[in-house]
């Protein structure tokens, strides 16, 4: 074990750079896909739109993640490619950030959430598939701290926007009127917590005035955040000798891509659009194609309980019967990106002790646990904040485990990171949706019962999928014996 502790070491110290890049452009994808929940109130207050109206915002941000991820792999051909397509997506969600502010009604933040949703779906395919590309077999180590930025990102979100969260944001044209207004705004955060999802949905916003709210500056404060990312991903660039301005960049950049060029023609650098193409399958057995199916439907289940856990426990929590104030369930999703990024800190040690599969098992059976107790204990407020600790620990390492197991099963000649990423990112829109327009007619309970069922199937899956693997390495062996032994008599003939 010390050996290979000592090899991963090593990898790093080679790949150091790049490696910090790819880690760092994860930590601008936390950013931005935690700071929705927190300030989802200042927004609607911002735009003037109701919660039914605001909910498309989240729709746009996963839809558009879906889509670049899905085409993440084009911009996988050459270095130059993959970093210039982080760097201009690093830029734009800093950009995204500092114009969310100006956004005066929900299509424009729409529109917002879309760009910054593609540019982070292309982050997540990219930095995912060049570090399986530069550890392959000792990947799994450095795609838990891969995953652990996610979490870091999503964690220092919520603690920027905290302090500029209001109450109050629509200030009315005289005095009369903004003292209806305080007193409207606050009705509605009460009535949040005393009534069920239905009608909070279609509870109106008081909209007849100026609109007055801080949270703007929480917005600016993460842009600056985020700009150094870019920077890195520019100094990469550099330092690859990438840029125009960089001596020698023609020469090395072709070194470089004679190095990698047999490397990458196996390895596939697709969008998902091409590996979904039957030539791409041809010559592999039946049980390729059931792994990659396998892999991606435990991804898009798990991730989709992440972001329906996310945007769903501050509703469950202040809804009967626990009836939490507005502030303590806002700690809830904080915890959880706690617990997640915690979690995924802690797997990157237990990545070199354990295998993926095991470490798999382990999360699986105990993301089943903590949600049937979450079932049983639904009315006490206490257990809710421990199970969501739990639960962000145990879910925190699935989907880099499952990406490190699968690429190392297809021998990372397949489209196993494009497509768990795509399925991920589609899990994380499609359930959001499914969970959420339960809970808006079967109510807050059914949002625990979901998440309990899903997490049931994922488990089921998985032992299916390790089903799958056995009977893989078994054809791809005898295949390969198949395969010396018709290749003999040609070359003791010649």
């Amino acid at each position: 074990m010390k050996l290979l502790d000592e090899h991963i070491c090593s990898l790093f110290k080679r790949h150091w750079q790049h490696t910090l890049t790819y880690w760092s452009v994860f930590f601008s994808f936390g950013l931005c896909i935690a700071f929705l929940g927190p300030t989802i109130l200042d927004l609607r207050c911002q735009t003037q739109s109701t919660l039914q109206e605001i909910t498309w915002v989240f729709f746009s941000q996963q839809l558009f993640l879906l889509v670049g991820s899905s085409l993440g792999g084009l911009f996988k051909k050459t270095l130059l490619a993959s970093l210039s397509a982080l760097l201009c997506c690093t830029f734009v969600i800093s950009l995204v950030f500092a114009i969310i502010p100006l956004c005066n009604n929900v299509m424009l933040l729409s529109v917002a959430m879309a760009i910054a949703g593609q540019s982070m779906g292309v982050i997540d395919t990219i930095a995912n598939r060049q570090l399986v590309k530069l550890y392959q077999k000792d990947s799994a180590t450095v795609l838990q701290a891969l995953h652990f930025f996610i979490g870091l990102g999503a964690l220092v979100s919520p603690l920027v926007a905290d302090p500029f969260l209001d109450d109050s944001c629509v200030l009315s044209a005289n005095s009369t009127t903004n003292s209806s207004s305080s007193s409207d705004l606050e009705s509605i955060h009460s009535s949040i917590q005393e009534v069920t999802l239905p009608k909070i949905s279609q509870d109106p916003l008081y909209t007849e005035g100026l609109v007055i709210t801080k949270v703007s500056y929480a917005f600016w404060i993460m842009a600056l955040i985020n700009l150094p990312v870019p920077a890195a991903v520019l100094a990469l660039m550099y330092q690859e000798r990438l840029l125009a301005c960089s001596s020698q960049s023609q020469r090395l950049l072709d070194k470089e891509r004679g190095q990698s060029n047999s490397v990458e023609s196996e390895e596939g650098h697709r969008s998902l659009f091409c590996c979904c193409n039957a030539a791409n399958v041809r010559g592999h057995p039946f049980s390729f194609i059931i792994i990659h199916a396998l892999g991606g439907a435990i991804v898009f289940i798990t991730d989709g309980i992440i972001g329906s856990y996310a945007g769903f426990v501050y509703t469950y929590a202040v809804s009967a019967p626990l009836l939490m104030g507005h502030k303590t369930a806002g700690y809830l999703d904080s915890i959880f990106w706690a617990a997640i990024t915690l979690g995924r800190l802690a797997f990157i040690y237990l990545s070199c002790k354990f295998s993926p599969s095991t470490l798999l098992t382990l999360s699986l059976v105990g993301v089943i646990l903590v949600q049937f107790l979450l079932l049983i204990f639904y009315s006490s407020c206490v257990f809710l904040f421990i199970g969501t600790c739990v639960l962000g620990l145990c879910i925190s390492s699935v989907f880099p485990s499952m990406l490190a197991f699968t690429e190392d099963i297809l021998d990372y000649k397949g489209c196993a990171t494009t497509v768990l990423v795509t399925c991920a990112s589609t899990g994380e829109m499609l359930l959001q949706l499914l969970i959420g327009s339960v809970i808006n007619s079967q109510g807050s309970f059914s949002f625990l019962l979901l998440c309990t069922i899903a997490s049931f199937i994922s488990f089921c899956l998985f032992m299916l999928f390790l089903y799958v693997q056995h009977v893989h390495r078994n054809v791809h062996t005898d295949f390969s014996e198949y395969t010396e032994m018709e290749d003999k008599p040609k070359s003791g003939g010649s």
